[in-house]
This record gives C-alpha cells, structure tokens and sequence, in this order.
C-alpha cells in the first residue's frame, strides 16, 4: 500500500476540475423549474422516452467523481495514521450526514401544506443554518472563546433539524418521510464503494468483480425494450429474495453505484499508470471510453437509453463522457490551461457548500417577492439567467469559504 498512498497524496487537480465544471452545469440545469421554453436537448428524458439530454448526464458524471475521490481520500487518511476502524467510523458518519442533507432537501421540493407552521422560504433557511451549525469545518477557527461555543452550536442544529422534521407537513399532507433525494442516492453509492475499496484496495481484482456484479445485476433487473417483452430478464414476483438481498445495498438495479464504482477504478488505474507518460495514460483512457461507448451502443439494441429507468445504454454512454471529460480535465492540467478553473473552483473545493446555496436564493426570493420579468423566463434569455445564477451560486460558497463557512461532512 505505500506506493499508492505516495500517488493518492497528490493531489489529483483534474478531479477538482471535473467536480466543479459538473456542478457548475448541475445548478444550471436545476435552475430550470423557473423558465420554460427550454431546448429538448437540455432537459431530462421523460419516464419511457428512449432519449438523453444534458440534464441526464450531469448527475452520472457527479457519481462518477465521488468514486475518483474516494481511493485518494482513504489513502490520504492512511498516509495521516488513521486505522481502518477509524476510517469505516468516517465512512459511516459521513454517508449518515449525506442521508440526513439528503432528506430534508428531498422532503421540501414538492412543497409544504398551507398549514404547516412556517413557509417553504423558512424551512430552507432553518434548514441551512442547521446544517451549517452542525457541518460546518471549523478547524481554521482560532478563537478559544468560539471553540468553546461550537458543541453548542451542533446542539442547535440537531435541535432545529429535529423541530423541522417533527413540524414537517408536505404539499399532499404527508408528514416528514425516508425520501432521499439526490444526496441520499449519493450516500448509498459512496457508502457502498467506499467499504468495498476498504476491504480490497490491495486485492484490486475485487474492486472490478464488484462493477462486473453491479452491471450484471443491471442487465438481469433492467426492463428491456417493449419489441422483447417490455420487462426484465429477472421478473420475478413482488417480496422476492432476491430483490431484498439488493435492497439491503440501497443500490437499485446497480447502476447508479456502477458510475461511482467506475469512478473508484479510474483512480485505481491511474496509480497503476503512473510510470507511464501522460499520452499513454490518456490513450488508455480514452480507449475505456470508446469501449465504453461500444457497449452503450450494443445494449441500446435490447433497452432505451433512458435516466429514470437507470438502463444500462444510459450507464455506457455516461462512462464514455466521464472518462473523456476526465481526460479533457487532465490535458488541460498538464499544460496548465487552468485559468478559467478559478473561476468556479468553489464548486469543486467546497461542493457540498455550493449544492445548498440555491435553496437560501430561493427562500429570498420567496420572502421578497421579487419575481423575473418574463422575457427573461424563456428562450436564450432564460438559459442565460441561469447559467448566471449558477455563476452567482458558485461565487457565494467562494466568499462562504472565505468566512470560515464550508460544509465538511
């Protein structure tokens, strides 16, 4: 283990890149709901729709480079003295915050009822503050008489995030549930990863099993086109064994923890590649991706390329573009064209930070009033607007970091 805990303690720049650029377009994307008129291309498939917009893709790649991340911060946790115990302990903890983040976004995007106690705008705000009181990273902070403060705080969070889901009335009625949203699923799939590079970092061989099952339990569990049968190869009956073994993996029909899965053995490879030149190591790459890109297109014959159903022809294609964007990312490292990485570097240093700023642009926009002119609402002015406010969005975790103010989970 030591020569890779030597490679993993660099700092991989083009990881950061790929993070950043992916969710820079992520608020883009999501910033949708407030326009219309907006381009096919860009939207996410409906359920049944054998297509891929660009909203499709975003999601994957951010998978995707959890999984890059994950060899490097384990081994770096190595290379500090932390045993495997203490590092199983922050996997747990850390997958436990992204659940409980996950929740409490995922309940409040449908709404709240008339006569639930507080407005949505409110309920965002608590909710941020919460999760700063409790996540915050507070190890620049110097100040004794604060340092003495920050159990409390915690204490606070916990309470306010207590009060919000006890209070907690949706749109339809329902009260405060497991709906975990797009962080939960990313909990799932980085916990899964996470423990079985834990368990076989040095029995690599494991690691590619592991995505060999995950993509097999995708082909047996992914309905197939409608012309062979409309379901799939393993249709077996409601409360079967087999489905509740996967169940206990949160990991759906494997896809989803496939793209973090490929991330992990990307990192892997790379130290692998290290004695190689660069071009070597980005031929082989981009060799992955086109094979990757063969295989999307071989299983397009059998299932749609669609998002909601996580087919497995979404899968291939989506591999193809992390490992070509990641490529992309490493070239530009290498003859250092990173000038415009400054630019957004907030989104990939303090991600998380950035994924929950929206919410308090949203809960001001809701208390104010105030409301965009409706030629700014569609068309190229509307995509506009929100590629700006994803700009705005990264820029505030930026002056956010500045202040000391950055979640680390």
């Amino acid at each position: 283990m030591e020569k890779q805990s030597l490679f993993y303690h660099k700092r991989n720049p083009a990881i950061d890149m790929m993070r950043a650029l992916t969710m820079l377009i992520m608020i883009f994307v999501n910033d949708f709901w407030k326009i219309h008129d907006v381009p096919h291309y860009l939207e996410h498939a409906a359920y049944g729709e054998d297509f891929m917009g660009l909203a499709d893709v975003i999601f994957p790649c951010f998978l995707f480079s959890v999984g890059l991340s994950i060899p490097y911060a384990i081994e770096i946790r190595y290379t500090k003295g932390y045993e495997s115990l203490s590092t199983i302990k922050h996997i747990l903890s850390r997958t436990f915050a992204l659940l409980i983040t996950g929740v409490f976004i995922g309940n409040s995007e449908a709404g709240l009822a008339a006569d639930t106690p507080y407005s949505i705008a409110i309920y965002w705000v608590l909710m941020i503050l919460a999760f700063v009181a409790i996540w915050n990273d507070y190890s620049k902070v110097t100040n004794h008489r604060i340092q003495g403060l920050i159990p409390i705080f915690k204490i606070i969070g916990v309470l306010i995030l207590l009060y919000l889901a006890i209070s907690f009335r949706g749109a339809n009625g329902s009260v405060f549930s497991s709906n975990w949203g797009i962080l939960g699923m990313i909990s799932f799939s980085y916990f899964f990863c996470a423990t079985v590079y834990l368990l076989f970092s040095d029995r690599q061989k494991y690691l590619f099993y592991s995505a060999v099952i995950l993509i097999l339990i995708a082909i047996l569990k992914t309905p197939l086109k409608a012309e062979f049968g409309g379901t799939s190869i393993l249709n077996l009956p409601k409360g079967n064994f087999i489905d509740g073994f996967i169940a206990l993996f949160h990991i759906g029909n494997g896809v989803l923890t496939a793209f973090t899965m490929g991330g992990v053995i990307l990192s892997m490879s790379l130290a692998k590649m290290e004695k190689l030149s660069k071009s070597m190591q980005w031929f082989y790459i981009i060799l992955s991706g086109l094979i990757s890109l063969a295989m999307g297109y071989f299983c397009h014959q059998y299932w749609i390329v669609n998002k909601i159903s996580a087919t497995l022809p979404w899968l291939f294609y989506v591999l193809c573009i992390s490992l070509l964007t990641y490529t992309l990312m490493d070239i530009l490292t290498y003859y250092n064209l990173t000038g415009w990485f400054k630019w957004i570097k907030p989104a990939g240093t303090s991600t998380l930070t950035t994924y929950c700023i929206p919410y308090l642009y949203y809960a001001a926009s809701s208390l104010t009033l105030i409301t965009l002119p409706d030629q700014l609402t569609s068309g190229l002015p509307g995509l506009l607007n929100c590629f700006l406010f994803a700009i705005l969005v990264i820029w505030t975790a930026g002056l956010f970091e500045k202040m000391n103010i950055k979640l680390r989970l």
